[in-house]
């Protein structure tokens, strides 16, 4: 059962990473120091679907380290 949860953290875990880094488009190098672009805009179409699976990703792994913790401390 635990070998389950570790490899279904590991894919997770992965599709996040991935989820986020498609997300950094457009980010100059002005954008680390916290300088903005001027321009507010709402996402669309993928760019808000990413988004949502990004959030929903990220909640997903916090959801299966509680219970690979959970699991591992109950054995």
């Amino acid at each position: 059962m635990e070998t389950y949860l570790y490899i279904a953290q590991i894919i997770v875990a992965i599709a996040l990473i991935l989820a986020a880094l498609l997300q950094v488009r457009g980010g100059s190098l002005g954008g680390i120091f916290g300088q903005s672009e001027g321009v507010f805009r709402t996402k669309r179409g993928i760019e808000r679907t990413l988004f949502h699976l990004t959030i929903a990703l990220a909640v997903i792994f916090v959801v299966l380290s509680i219970v690979s913790f959970v699991s591992h401390r109950v054995v």
